[in-house]
C-alpha cells in the first residue's frame, strides 16, 4: 500500500482503501456514496442507530454485515427480525432471528433483548432495510420494558432513526400489542401513521379539526369591496355609443336624413 493511501484512511470507516474514487473497502463493505446518493434528503449511516445508550442498535442488513463497524461500537449480540437474511458471523456474534416474516413476534425478541439487558450486552436489532420490521420489534420493546404508550416509544426511535417508515400492518400490530399490554390504545396523543403520511401530525391539521375560513378587510373596520351596494340605475337606460341627449337619434326613422354626430367635419368634395 502507497504512502499517500496511509495517510489518508476513510473519514466513515477508518479503513484504508480509495473512497474517494469509489472504491468498496475490502475490510467492511463502506464505499463512497454516489451523485444521485449524495443529494438524497437522508444519508444512510455505515453505522447502526443508538437507541438506548450502550445497549440497543437499529439498523439495516447492511449495517450488520459490516462486522469490524460492529465490533468498533462494542456489539456482540444480533436479533435478526427476517428469516431470509443470513447471519454472517456466527463465529463472532450470538445471532437470534425471528422465523415468521408476516407477523412480528413481539414476546419471543422482547425475552432476547432483554436477556441482552440482563447480561450487559450490546445488541443490533435489524431487518432488511432498518425502517419497518426492526423499528416495530423496538417499539414493542420500549413499551414492555419501559412501560411507555405507542406514541411517545414510536417518537423515540423516530428520533433517533428518522428513515424509520412503518407500515400498515406494522403498525396495527403495534396498536393490538399495545392493548395486549396496557389494555387500551393511547388516544390522547396523535396516532403513529404508516409510510407516506405525516407522523404525529406535525404542522398539518388534524383530521377533525376545523379549517379556518379566512375574511377579509376586518382588521381596520374598513369595508369589503364586495359589500358596495348595486347600482340603482335601471338596464334600459344605458345605451352604449351615446348619452342619454342622443336619445331621439335612435328613434330616428332609417329613410330619414340623420345627422353628422362630427358636426364640426368639413364635408369632402367629390370633384
Amino acid at each position: 500500500m502507497r504512502k499517500r493511501e496511509r495517510e489518508n484512511p476513510c473519514g466513515v470507516c477508518g479503513h484504508y482503501h480509495k473512497y474517494e474514487e469509489g472504491e468498496v473497502c475490502g475490510v467492511c463493505g463502506h464505499r463512497s456514496p454516489s451523485s444521485s446518493e449524495k443529494t438524497a434528503t437522508l444519508q444512510v449511516s455505515a453505522f447502526p442507530s443508538e437507541i438506548l445508550p450502550e445497549f440497543l442498535y437499529l439498523g439495516s442488513y447492511d449495517n450488520a454485515s459490516r462486522s469490524e463497524l460492529l465490533k468498533t461500537q462494542g456489539i456482540t449480540r444480533v436479533l435478526n427480525t427476517v428469516p431470509s437474511c443470513q447471519n454472517l458471523y456466527k463465529n463472532s456474534f450470538t445471532y437470534h432471528c425471528l422465523q415468521d416474516d408476516k407477523t412480528l413476534q413481539f414476546d419471543d425478541a422482547i425475552q432476547f433483548l432483554e436477556q441482552c439487558e440482563r447480561d450487559r450486552a450490546r445488541v443490533l436489532v435489524h431487518c432488511m432495510s432498518g425502517k419497518n420490521r426492526s423499528p416495530a420489534i423496538v417499539i414493542a420493546y420500549l413499551m414492555k420494558r419501559k412501560g411507555w404508550r405507542l406514541p411517545q416509544s414510536y417518537q423515540w426511535v423516530k428520533e433517533r432513526r428518522p428513515t424509520v417508515e412503518l407500515s400498515q400492518a406494522a403498525s396495527e400490530q403495534l396498536q393490538e400489542y399495545e392493548l395486549k399490554i396496557f389494555g387500551s390504545i393511547d388516544n390522547s396523543q396523535p396516532t403513529i401513521m404508516p409510510a407516506g403520511v405525516p407522523s404525529f401530525s406535525f404542522g398539518f391539521p388534524k383530521v377533525n379539526d376545523s379549517i379556518p375560513v379566512p375574511s377579509f378587510n376586518t382588521g381596520f373596520g374598513a369595508p369589503s369591496i364586495f359589500a358596495r351596494p348595486p347600482l340603482n340605475v335601471a338596464p334600459q337606460e344605458f345605451t352604449f355609443g351615446a348619452s342619454q341627449t342622443d336619445k331621439n337619434i335612435s328613434e330616428t326613422p332609417f329613410g330619414g336624413n340623420m345627422p353628422n354626430p362630427n358636426g364640426s367635419d368639413i364635408p369632402m368634395d367629390s370633384s
